[in-house]
């Protein structure tokens, strides 16, 4: 085997031309395993391959790279911390000797000691962006790294693009502005922007999640099995199901009220009743049945209908959360 300043020479070289170093099995257990070490390792175990559906994993990355891409051109950097990648397809004996089965995982390997508890990242409880990586990192090995992020000019180029057809629109309308003070045409767009946000449209946006999920059955859930985390398309399963429901309970209170405040014919008050009843405690029960699949435990329902969507039941912790070893 090679002595330590051999190591510490390669590591440096690699990072030279990559500033996260790729290892296998054979490269993890020479440069992170072998002692001694006058180093610290941060090692992000993974699974980008496609067939690992591991969509996250791709998001993890892209942060780690952030991170490691700082640390590599800013004046804290030395020959004392590295940053690797173990990819499962490239290491699974890898796994195997630390018994991990999900990706991604962020681990510290201290140079004296071996990692503790507090050596492998909790994303759970405070994700894995390049912020919360770095402050990490920070408690672990006192490198304060300050993160720079690439400028992304797609929110600026998509807002000037909006403003663009905007102005256009009423440069074309400028004849004709009433439209501009039709209440009716504000509330509904303020109606829909709500639905919008409350399905979890900006909460996709900022954490990727993956479109569906496969489960260890082979089949495919649309809704995920805890209230940390959800899937594409189940934002727009729960955007169609609010709008569908909750118009269908107000036209349900509109058809009560109707029936209990008019005089006339009482049988038709009777219906108008029954239908506005029937409305209510349908679509409610219906939005409480999807709310209890999300939040295990809940123990309030009104009608004991399960909803009929694929639930994956089996994730109960965080979407990051992907089983690799199969």
């Amino acid at each position: 085997g090679t002595n330590l300043g051999e190591r510490v020479q390669q590591l440096t070289d690699m990072t030279m031309k990559k500033s996260i170093i790729r290892f296998n099995g054979n490269k993890f257990r020479d440069f992170v395993k072998a002692t001694p070490r006058n180093y610290s390792v941060v090692v992000m175990f993974t699974a980008m391959a496609a067939q690992r559906q591991c969509a996250i994993c791709r998001h993890a990355h892209d942060e780690f790279q952030i991170v490691a891409n700082s640390f590599r051109y800013s004046q804290m950097y030395s020959n004392k911390l590295f940053f690797a990648l173990v990819d499962f397809d490239e290491g699974p004996d890898v796994f195997q000797m630390l018994r991990l089965n999900t990706a991604p995982v962020f681990m510290h390997f201290p140079p004296k000691s071996k990692p503790k508890q507090s050596d492998t990242m909790d994303i759970q409880r405070v994700g894995f962006a390049a912020e919360a990586i770095a402050k990490w990192l920070g408690e672990r090995t006192d490198v304060q790294i300050r993160v720079f992020r690439p400028p992304n000019y797609s929110g600026t180029a998509a807002l000037i693009t909006l403003f663009g057809l905007v102005a256009g629109f009423l440069y074309l309308r400028r004849n004709n502005l009433d439209f501009l003070y039709n209440k009716n045409i504000w509330g509904i767009g303020a109606v829909f922007f709500c639905f919008v946000m409350v399905s979890g449209q900006m909460w996709n946006h900022i954490r990727g999640p993956p479109f569906v999920h496969k489960t260890s059955s082979g089949g495919v859930a649309y809704i995920h099995g805890s209230s940390q985390g959800q899937f594409v398309l189940e934002t727009y399963i729960v955007i169609v199901l609010s709008i569908l429901s909750n118009a269908s309970i107000v036209l349900g209170m509109i058809l009560m009220t109707e029936a209990a405040s008019h005089k006339g014919d009482l049988k038709k008050r009777r219906i108008l009743a029954i239908v506005g009843l029937v409305l209510v405690v349908t679509f409610f029960s219906l939005i409480l049945s999807i709310f209890r699949s999300k939040a295990h435990g809940y123990p309030y329902s009104i009608l004991s209908t399960p909803v009929d969507i694929p639930v994956d039941s089996s994730i109960k912790s965080h979407y990051t959360s992907v089983k690799v070893i199969r």
